[in-house]
Formats: C-alpha cells, sequence, structure tokens
C-alpha cells in the first residue's frame, strides 16, 4: 500500500505586541509585531516578523485596492478620535480589527499575488520604499529585500527564549539595519515593550 501525503497549505498570521513608540518630543504612535508562519510557495519566507503600525495598514489597504478593484477588501477596524494608547481595551480591540483583516486578505488568491504585500509582512520598508522597489526604482527586488532583511533580523521570541537558556550569544542577530529604506531598533522582535505615552 502506497500513501500519498497531501500537504495542505497554511498561512498563520498574529498580530500581537503592541507597543508604544516615540516620534518625537510631543508624538507617539503603537506599532504592532506581525508573525507569518507559512508553508505556502506565495511567500519567499516561511517565517517572518515585522513591526507595523496603523497608518501603514491604511497605506496598504488603499494600495491593494486600487490593484484589485473588482474586490471588495475587508475593512480596518475604525480610527476613532477616542482612541486612547494608554487604554488596554482600546489597542487590543485594534490589534484584533489588524489581525481580522490580514486573515482575510491573506485568504485571497488575488492579493496575495500583489508584491506590496509581501513587501509589508516580510520586511521593513518605508511605505515609499515598498513602491519604489515594486516599481522598479530599486537595485534591490522583492525577493532581494525580503531575504535581506530575514537574513539581519533572524531572532524570533522563540529562538529568543532558548538563547537565555543556552546563553548562547550571536554577534551578527543583533543588527537593526537593513539598508533597505526604514530601519531602527522596533525591528528587533522578541525586545521589551516601552513605557506608554500620549498619542496626538
Amino acid at each position: 500500500l502506497i500513501f500519498i501525503m497531501h500537504l495542505q497549505e497554511f498561512v498563520t498570521v498574529l498580530v500581537r505586541d503592541p507597543r508604544t513608540q516615540k516620534e518625537d518630543w510631543w508624538h507617539s504612535y503603537i506599532d504592532y509585531e506581525i508573525f507569518i508562519h507559512t508553508n505556502s510557495i506565495c511567500f519567499t519566507r516561511k517565517t517572518s516578523c515585522v513591526r507595523r503600525r496603523f497608518r501603514e495598514f491604511v497605506w496598504l489597504r488603499q494600495r491593494l485596492q486600487s490593484n484589485a478593484v473588482l474586490i471588495q477588501l475587508p475593512e480596518l477596524p475604525s480610527k476613532t478620535p477616542f482612541f486612547n494608547m494608554n487604554n488596554p481595551h482600546h489597542v487590543d480591540h485594534r490589534r484584533q480589527g489588524l489581525q481580522e483583516f490580514l486573515e482575510k486578505i491573506l485568504q485571497d488568491a488575488l492579493l496575495l499575488s500583489d508584491s506590496r504585500l509581501h513587501l509589508f509582512l516580510q520586511t521593513q520598508l518605508s511605505p515609499e520604499d515598498m513602491e519604489a522597489c515594486v516599481s522598479g526604482q530599486t537595485k534591490y527586488s522583492v525577493a532581494d529585500a525580503i531575504h535581506k532583511f530575514a537574513s539581519l533580523n533572524r531572532r524570533f521570541p522563540i529562538e529568543d527564549e532558548e538563547r537565555k537558556k543556552g546563553k548562547d550569544a550571536d554577534s551578527d542577530s543583533e543588527s537593526s539595519s537593513s539598508g533597505l529604506g526604514r530601519s531602527d531598533d522596533s525591528i528587533s522582535c522578541g525586545c521589551k515593550a516601552s513605557p506608554a505615552s500620549e498619542e496626538s
């Protein structure tokens, strides 16, 4: 008897770990970790971890909608003027809404073919740099950008826990500069949360 196993494709997406980031003296914002684990052939990397803020989700939805006019995209959680960064219920409600948005998008084959979605989920490029990359105005391709980001940001929260136990120091795992547009401390996953402050 020969058993043929068909490995079903899956994409797991988690939006988690909201953190307050200081933009300048007066302004702060919250960003969220997006964790992807998949065996889908659509993805360049099978595991990735990036941080994105709400306005970047808004940009992504607008771009996906302009490229897939006939598809009714899921809504993002509404941007309410009463949103309070210091209210855990408000923050978690938005986090859940962002996760549901991505879960629905990742079920659509047409949307999965959009390079912007992959750059959004698997690199820390800014919207401007994602647009430049997709339109061929950069020296690196979409796949190059994803591989480069992954090679400089290999650590994931589970691996961090393992390293703490083994005290295994990795000299190049601390790098937070991608060389591909925006780079800051926020790309390192599994770090401690920053103290909360006001959003304007």
